[in-house]
């Protein structure tokens, strides 16, 4: 960035440049405005004058008049905004890690008069006391700090350098910006394999939280599979029971009914007890001839031939079950 020194009229001023390999360059500018009597000043610029060697005024922007041979126009000072360029330096962080950095300062004069008498050069002046304060700031913290703190960095640079420049040099430094920060380069490797690690780590936390998570859901799923299925096996059973439970009622009533429908045929039906005495004599002698055509070893009363007997017992049944029917 260019830094302007203004000296006396009739004289050459030069320009110090200053470059990213710190050199230094001078280049022939233009002289003062000389003495006119009338002259015009530009918006946003301030003139210094000195009359007979001393100070006088400072011409605003618009019409001036100076006094021919007795007054000089001796500095020439932009009020505008501008930025200054930090050349790349080299810095040791609290944890002894070497950094090259570079930077970007706006300044803008608010007080003409300390700019050109307070300091020789306020631009060469401000960009040395950036950088002996940005060596400063990176001493005090470790290289993690500085790369995440950039923020707060630029703001206590630009603190330190308003206390020295704003009252002393009638220069405000607007703001202050870290352009580039360089690491070593194996530093910078170091950083790379760190970063790669912790990619890795978590990729495989994720990973495994995803597993983790999918065991847990199928194990619920299980769960909730099993419960369910006993749920349904147990609604089945009750059901099946309920089932069977009214298949039993509904044959026993069914059954009831068919009896109590033969005994009101038997009962209403003239020689009816007679035709189902005769039935069930039938009936046992054809069952009885089954049993002794088997070669089945069975237990039988003693009584089983008394035909009469058996008989007196059904009807004895028969009539007990009437007389129940009627009641």
């Amino acid at each position: 960035m260019l830094s302007r020194r203004l000296i006396k009229p009739q004289q050459l001023s030069f320009i110090r440049c200053y470059t990213n390999q710190n050199s230094l360059n001078f280049f022939q500018t233009k002289s003062l405005p000389s003495n006119t009597i009338v002259k015009f000043v530009p918006q946003q610029q301030a003139w210094i004058v000195e009359r007979m060697g001393k100070f006088h005024k400072i011409l605003q922007p618009g019409l001036a008049i100076l006094i021919p041979v007795i007054d000089k126009i001796m500095y020439v000072q932009s009020l505008k905004e501008s930025a200054i360029e930090i050349p790349s330096q080299n810095a040791i962080t609290s944890d002894n890690v070497s950094l090259e950095l570079d930077g970007v300062l706006y300044v803008k004069v608010i007080n003409p008069y300390l700019a050109s008498y307070g300091v020789e050069d306020f631009q060469f002046a401000i960009s040395q006391l950036a950088q002996t304060t940005m060596r400063s700031e990176i001493g005090s913290m470790t290289l993690d700090s500085v790369l995440k703190e950039r923020q707060q960095l630029n703001h206590n640079i630009n603190q330190v350098i308003n206390e020295a420049a704003k009252d002393n040099w009638g220069v405000e430094c607007l703001r202050y910006e870290i352009k580039d920060i360089h690491p070593p380069q194996n530093v910078l490797e170091a950083m790379h394999r760190q970063v790669s690690a912790e990619r890795s780590k978590r990729a495989e936390i994720l990973e495994s939280e995803g597993n983790r998570q999918s065991k847990i859901n199928i194990s619920e799923g299980d769960k909730q599979s099993t419960i369910l299925n006993s749920e349904a096996n147990k609604q089945q059973q009750i059901n099946q029971a309920i089932g069977e439970a009214e298949f039993i009622k509904l044959k026993a009533q069914a059954t009831a009914e068919g009896l109590k429908v033969i005994a009101k045929a038997i009962k209403d039906t003239p020689g009816g007890e007679q035709a189902v005495n005769l039935q069930v004599a039938q009936e046992y002698i054809k069952e009885f001839g089954k049993l002794a055509k088997e070669s089945n070893t069975v237990i039988i009363p003693s009584n089983v031939g008394d035909l009469s007997n058996f008989m007196a017992q059904g009807l004895s049944i028969y009539k007990n079950l009437n007389k129940q029917n009627k009641v």
